[in-house]
């Protein structure tokens, strides 16, 4: 029986979906839960899975299209209804049956056991997809490998059940051309590796994450996104700047003087990071118009403080959340945003880690700023930057000369929600409250 796969909702507040990239063709067998389009959408990209077992009758969307939620953009033909014939292919037919949203079901066994071969010729399908000349491999990690002219084939997956991650990419790239296959050559690969071309490789694609002079770099639907997001975000809300100076000297020594034992505890860098979103989620309840947005019907105050992290990742921005920030304490936050920042490099995060967001940080004094202006994330009233940390003399209450360890602090706020009483007031308490924590205390 055919089955209409729609495009899913990938965020509470995402209206639209663009297919990306089709990971299957007509013809094609797919197993319930298998991979077989990546969806982009202002808020992520996502591989999404087929919610049966059958083959692939149609695709009805062009890659690159972009369609309503709901819109029919695929039909799988189930194996359970097929008859003995086999399913003809037409991609461009309108197909009659159920309609099941790519989402609608659960997600596949923790055990990674495989489904029984179906039947009417489709086992040979599957089994040729999953042989190991078919290697299981995201889309993202695909654009890597051709960015560093890596052959997959010759790469020895670390993630599960042996799934080629971007970090093998990586590693095969820095390993230099002919190490890095030498070394990732497996005894279960080897002996379908075909013999390596005389000529020599063709040049890379132009791609953002590896810029080079002279180049037109191809616009990736996840740019083109960013780059529309961020317009919209400036046109649409009249942003505000200011900043306060914050002597962080003590807590720079509380934070050296946690770090190994912490990072030897959980496998995590304790970076000054948690211990802002701690005071910062303190500043948002004593300023709640902080946590706050904009409609036509009026200002919505957010029960929920969930604090966005920005993070580029693979040439692209994304803002993960921590949801319910203002019940973790510094560890616990310290583990969150270490989490959120492995999926976003891992490309794992998924619709959840990012939507819900109720105000942002961004760490911009990880690559040595001192003054930044963001630009807001759309819907939120207020995203606020962490600089570099820097030594410098200051003249102290009683007139004396000391060396401490100075931060600035950025805001950038929507004027349509708060005046700068509001936004200066916030930035104040913040500014106390982070120097005042250390040089000792508990995580």
């Amino acid at each position: 029986m055919p089955t209409t796969i729609t495009m899913p909702q990938l965020g509470e507040t995402v209206t639209e979906g663009t297919v990306a990239q089709w990971l299957k063709k007509p013809g094609d067998a797919v197993e319930k839960y298998e991979a077989f389009v990546e969806i982009s959408t202002d808020k992520v990209n996502a591989e999404v899975p087929a919610p049966v077992t059958g083959v692939i009758r149609e695709l009805l969307i062009a890659e690159g299209q972009t369609v309503p939620i709901g819109a029919p953009i695929a039909v799988i033909e189930e194996v359970a209804a097929r008859s003995a014939e086999p399913v003809e292919a037409s991609p461009l037919r309108q197909a009659q049956g159920d309609t099941v949203s790519a989402f609608a079901t659960g997600a596949p066994s923790a055990n990674g056991s495989s489904t029984p071969a179906p039947a009417n010729g489709v086992a040979a399908a599957t089994a040729a997809a999953t042989a190991p000349g078919g290697l299981r491999v995201s889309p993202a990690v695909r654009r890597l490998a051709r960015e560093h002219r890596i052959e997959l084939t010759r790469v020895r997956g670390t993630g599960e059940h042996g799934r080629i991650t971007a970090r093998d990419i990586l590693a095969a790239a820095q390993a230099g051309p002919s190490a890095g296959v030498a070394a990732t050559i497996t005894a279960d690969n080897a002996e379908y590796l075909a013999p390596a071309p005389a000529a020599s490789a063709p040049a890379a694609r132009p791609s953002y994450g590896g810029a080079r002079p002279g180049e037109l770099i191809p616009l990736t639907q996840a740019r083109r996104i960013i780059a529309q997001r961020m317009v919209d975000s400036k046109h649409t809300a009249p942003h505000a700047w200011t900043m306060v100076e914050v002597d962080v000297t003590n807590l720079w020594k509380w934070r050296l003087r946690e770090k190994d034992a912490f990072e030897q505890a959980h496998g995590v860098k304790l970076t000054l990071l948690p211990f802002f979103i701690r005071a910062a989620v303190e500043s948002l309840a004593a300023f709640p118009l902080m946590n706050a947005s904009f409609s036509e019907d009026g200002i919505r105050v957010h029960r929920e403080v969930n604090v966005g992290i920005a993070i580029a990742a693979e040439g692209n921005l994304v803002v993960p959340v921590i949801r319910g920030a203002d019940q973790l304490s510094v560890r616990g936050l310290a583990l969150a945003a270490g989490a959120l920042i492995d999926k976003a490099r891992r490309g794992k995060l998924g619709a959840d880690d990012l939507a819900g967001g109720t105000f942002t940080v961004n760490n911009t004094g990880a690559n040595g700023s001192i003054l930044s202006a963001p630009i807001l994330v759309p819907g939120q009233t207020g995203i606020v930057t962490t600089e570099a940390v820097v030594k410098r003399p200051i003249v102290r209450d009683d007139d004396s000369i000391a060396i401490r360890s100075m931060m600035n602090v950025c805001l950038s706020l929507d004027h349509r929600v708060v005046d700068g009483a509001v936004a200066s007031g916030f930035l104040s308490d913040l500014k106390r409250r982070l120097e005042a924590m250390g040089p000792t205390g508990s995580l």
